[in-house]
């Protein structure tokens, strides 16, 4: 199946520059790569790209280095008796796995075998492996790690507005008057979009409030920086609700002919007092006041968050809590407002639009809606109720199923568990004792390691396919060069291993285009309605949906003509949703929720008095997988490190730059220290990039623990409670880019 068709596009712009969407996070900025010699040689800005305008951050630029690093999986490889991994043919391997799962399948049934795959993957290849799973093999066990970082927006947009999606725009920051920035370093994290920022508070009547614990580059930009304490988003947030509805700012026209469900959040907010909040959170009463006057005040407020409000055991409450401040101020579908969640990954929105979360089938359908079960399996070609009705695990759910051997089959594609779950003793117990661990990537992992079989895959660049931003726009990501050796693109081997199993016309596409048309069709009449796009629209312009197919069914039917040329037909996309007030719930209305207060999971107590929280820096990504295989990454880099206040550290005995042991209930791991004030006396930062294959120290996942947001299943990355002690003459490792 390997596509012909698109490695045309690489060698007739041979020694050119090819329009692409960079592979990182959910900004979804355009990329040109120049093609020289059958490699990638230079990546740079696409200055038409409205996600960026030709603005890049650093990571794009180490892409050519690490697609052609030395260390890349190029066969098939087997665990033999010695243990060893021993090459092997990929008729071999697919016939192996195909008889696995099948096997695994039938004697323990749909929890027999799970898929945990990636925000990284593109939409076909997404399509592909919910085809397989859900519809070959009957199992809802595939989950994504969006999981890790979507999951609780997921779970609130959903709530609030009866289906996913952010209802903003990126072009909104152009008109904003206030940006409410809730746990988010935009600047570290999502340099480009925050570029954008930066430039709009130029005008000095454009207000910013950040509100995280952290004193980070993007609370400079602030004119009020909140630094509350970890785990109180939602007393800040009641209080900031409370602020509003005092002083007048709720808008009482909207919130009557477009909500429901208003007095109850009111009456619940109205317990938290900005004295009572700022008691809580660590904060200034009057600052709270301030933060809402500010959001109310503007006329268009534009929030945004990210991990700080999702990883968290109140996550999908985080979300609703926000969502509640634009709805009392009538702040949706309007220029320069909105509630607007940021992507961790490229293409998580794209996961999330074709069903790659165990509760989800394509089209933002749900697999407990019967008739949503049945129109993917007409669509599929599948017996009726080869689909299940019942949600699969989670991932934070999953791994407890293969260390109990519920799951005998585990699949993981284009992500590295080992490293990046928390409570990682667990994981990686689940690993290595999983009946048999399939990994698919384009490099040796930590998680890799522990396969009984990997499979080499295609990565960007090497495949042609879509992908959907932050704010729903569908752009196209290009194959420039041919995959190493025998590496493929996913989609094929999910297609595969269904033909193998019996289902050979359903996996019978032969390129990544007849994937995406089957996946368009699907999408049909659904808020995701991306049926006005094609793959030759895609390579003139990005655009976000729902852009649906203009064409009457008696006009695609071919049974009349159309009136009007194709382009006086085609939808110009939707740049912001709800314009009119109408959601997608049964009765039109968006909904309020009460949020109440909960805290952290795990408090501090004496024996681990410090808060910890994870994240990125600016020049890594993820498990540095890729970036850390660039040296134009890590040259500057000087291994893991541990962030405290000069307070903590002149409690734990540490200075600058000594090397620290973090510690938790669960594990530690060793750091350089950061001495800071940046930082507030009680809470620690580390970012979560460095697993086995870069530090002899452990990951920073060693301490962190699995307790879940009880509606998104979202694990809380951002609250466990540990002790920073000197580590003694352990050096921990440089970064060393593998190969």
């Amino acid at each position: 199946m390997r596509d012909r068709a698109e490695t045309r596009v690489a060698r007739d712009n041979a020694g050119g520059w090819v329009r692409s969407t960079c592979p990182y996070c959910g900004v979804g900025c355009g990329v040109e790569a120049r093609v020289e010699g059958g490699r990638i040689s230079k990546v740079r800005g696409d200055a038409d790209h409205p996600a960026n305008f030709g603005k890049l951050c650093p990571k794009p630029a180490g892409l050519p280095e690490a697609i052609a690093s030395p260390d890349r999986l190029t066969e098939p490889l087997r665990r033999g008796a010695s243990g060893e991994m021993e090459p092997v043919t990929w008729e071999a391997a697919l016939d192996e796995l195909a008889e696995r799962l099948g096997g695994a399948v039938e004697r323990r049934g749909s929890r027999g075998a799970a898929f945990y795959i990636s925000g990284q993957l593109l939409t076909e290849d997404y399509y592909a492996v919910n085809k397989l799973a859900k519809g070959s093999l009957g199992t809802n066990n595939l989950d994504s790690n969006s999981r890790l970082c979507m999951a609780s927006a997921v779970a609130g947009y959903r709530g609030a507005f009866g289906t996913d999606g952010p209802p903003t725009s990126y072009a909104d920051i152009t008109r904003a008057g206030c940006f409410l920035l809730w746990g988010t370093n935009t600047a570290d994290c999502h340099p480009v979009t925050f570029g954008r920022i930066q430039a709009r508070k130029r005008d000095p009547e454009v207000k910013a409030v950040v509100i995280d614990p952290r004193r980070t580059a993007t609370a400079e930009l602030a004119d009020l920086h909140l630094p509350l304490r970890p785990g109180t988003d939602l007393a800040l947030a009641n209080a900031m609700l409370t602020v509003l509805v005092e002083e007048g700012f709720v808008d009482r026209r909207y919130v009557e002919r477009h909500t429901a469900g208003f007095e109850g959040a009111v009456e619940a907010a109205g317990e938290w007092t900005p004295a009572r909040a700022a008691r809580v959170c660590g904060l200034d009463a009057g600052d709270i006041v301030r933060a809402a006057r500010m959001f109310g005040e503007a006329g268009a407020s534009l929030s945004f968050w990210s991990m700080g409000a999702n990883q968290s055991t109140s996550g999908t409450l985080n979300n609703r809590a926000i969502i509640n401040l634009h709805l009392a101020t009538g702040q949706i579908g309007r220029l320069g407002a909105g509630p607007f969640s940021l992507t961790g990954q490229p293409n998580a929105m794209g996961g999330r639009e074709g069903g790659g979360l165990c509760q989800l089938l394509p089209g933002y359908r749900l697999v407990e809606d019967a008739g949503h079960r049945r129109e993917v399996e007409e669509a599929w070609g599948v017996a009726p109720g080869s689909i299940s009705p019942e949600p699969g695990l989670p991932a934070t759910e999953m791994f407890d199923a293969v260390r109990s051997g519920e799951t005998e089959v585990l699949w993981v594609a284009a992500t590295n568990p080992a490293v990046s779950m928390p409570d990682l003793a667990r994981t990686k117990e689940a690993l290595r004792g999983c009946g048999f661990l399939v990994v698919q990537d384009a490099y040796p992992t930590e998680t890799a390691l522990l396969a009984d079989l990997v499979l080499p895959a295609a990565q960007w660049g090497e495949k042609t396919g879509t992908m959907t931003n932050s704010e729903r726009r569908v752009s196209m990501v290009e194959k420039l060069v041919e995959p190493p050796g025998e590496a493929r693109a996913d989609w094929e081997v999910f297609a595969a291993v269904g033909q193998r199993l019996g289902f050979a016309g359903e996996f019978a596409w032969r390129e990544a285009e007849e994937v995406f048309a089957e996946y368009r069709e699907l999408t049909r009449d659904t808020p995701v309605d991306i049926t006005g796009l094609s793959y030759e629209r895609l390579r003139r312009e990005p655009v976000q949906w729902p852009v649906p197919d203009l064409l009457s069914a008696e006009e695609r039917r071919g049974r009349r003509p159309a009136k009007l040329p194709d382009e006086e037909r085609k939808h110009p996309g939707t740049p912001r949703l709800y314009t009119d007030g109408t959601f997608n719930t049964p009765d039109g209305r968006a909904r309020f929720i009460p949020t109440p207060h909960a805290g952290l999971h795990e408090p501090t107590s004496e024996e681990y008095p410090l808060v910890l929280s994870t994240g990125r820096i600016k020049n890594q990504w993820h498990t540095m997988t890729r970036t850390g295989r660039s040296e134009k990454l890590t040259k500057r880099l000087d291994g893991p490190f541990v962030r405290l206040h000069p307070e903590a550290a002149t409690q734990a005995g540490l200075d600058d730059g000594d090397l620290a042991r973090v510690v938790s209930a669960r594990g530690s791991y060793t750091a350089r220290a950061e001495v800071t004030d940046e930082m507030e006396p009680g809470t620690v930062f580390a970012p979560f990039h460095w697993g086995d294959l870069w530090t002899d120290g452990g990951g920073v996942n060693e301490t962190t623990h699995g307790a879940a947001c009880p509606t998104s299943k979202q694990p809380e990355l951002k609250g466990a409670a540990v002790r920073v002690v000197p580590a003694g003459d352990t050096p921990p490792a440089r970064d060393r880019a593998a190969g």
